[in-house]
């Protein structure tokens, strides 16, 4: 049967991009150099476990393992984190991506950044966003499980820093833009614009002019994320490989080793066929002077029932 592809769920479909970064990246590459990969493939499992993985204690790899084999179904918590220097960052964007292999779906579920939730670990109520910055990963993890009551069996964590230095290697990259507007640095137009690795940072952190907030910006993040994935397929780009990887090295980590990669492209590849993305809902209001995302009990409850029906 024909599938007709609505602007609907073209939008559902390409947000699948990020869940793969940084594993769909470098299988894409790997793909367009054919023969020449057997070297490529060394370099990247040597990046995977030497420069991209990051254990964490709050996240029990034996029964992961296990789950895995069963073919259960899968949470990964994705951070996509804009660390500037020395600081630390917080997480702009927290999404997490279920996957059922036994009814072939994948269902990824955004989280508002500005989310007011129990941090734990510290015991007190704060934006969902700021656990990464007191605890990082493991911290992030475990506040998400809390939230939503369920198991986090892997992390992705992506630097949005390191988008500049993707871009800049690649040359360029072009998005199609949606909304017009200016930072006094660089003019966005409608339409496809062409942007370096400094335009590109300009262009996923815009907020304040966009009239969707912090979920116009997480869409300008997924088109970057499907841009850079798009160019660095091309065959202009293949001599590039092993740099780019390093580049990723630099400012990825996930809590998934090489084999658990492999394990996930062949047992779980088949979840991609039907791909549906949730953003939760709620509302803002301001507690003691600071902004807050308010999202009710109903909601949770929805989301809870989505991924663990």
């Amino acid at each position: 049967m024909l599938r007709v592809e609505t602007r609907s769920n073209r939008k559902k479909i390409n947000k699948k991009w990020w869940i793969w970064t940084p594993v769909i990246i470098v299988v894409v590459l790997i793909a367009v150099v054919g023969g020449y990969a057997l070297s490529i493939v060394n370099n990247v499992e040597e990046t995977f476990n030497t420069k991209m993985h990051d254990p964490v204690e709050s996240i029990d790899q034996e029964k992961v393992k296990q789950k895995m084999n069963a073919s259960e179904p899968l949470n990964i918590l994705l951070l996509g984190v804009d660390e500037r220097g020395n600081d630390v960052g917080r997480s702009d964007a927290l999404m997490v991506l279920n996957l059922k292999p036994e009814t072939e779906e994948m269902q990824l579920i955004s989280i508002p950044r500005d989310t007011r939730t129990l941090i734990v670990g510290r015991g007190e109520q704060d934006k969902i966003n700021h656990a990464y910055a007191f605890g990082g990963p493991d911290m992030s993890i475990q506040t998400v499980q809390h939230f939503l009551d369920i198991e986090i069996d892997y992390f992705v964590r992506v630097n949005m820093e390191g988008l500049k230095e993707l871009v800049d290697e690649l040359g360029t990259i072009t998005v199609d833009n949606e909304i017009e507007w200016s930072d006094g640095t660089y003019q966005f137009t409608k339409g496809p614009v062409e942007m370096d690795g400094a335009k590109t940072l300009a262009y996923v952190r815009m907020r304040k002019q966009d009239p969707a907030g912090d979920f116009g910006r997480t869409e300008r993040q997924r088109k970057v994320i499907e841009a850079i994935i798009n160019d660095g397929a091309n065959v202009a780009n293949v001599t590039k490989i092993n740099e780019l990887i390093n580049i990723m090295g630099n400012n990825m980590s996930t809590s998934i080793d090489f084999n658990a990669v492999k394990s996930l492209l062949g047992g779980y590849t088949n979840t991609r066929k039907n791909v549906n993305s949730y953003q939760m809902q709620g509302s803002g209001t301001k507690i003691d002077g600071i902004y807050y995302y308010i999202v009710p009990e109903e909601e949770v409850s929805k989301v809870q029932a989505m991924i663990n029906s």
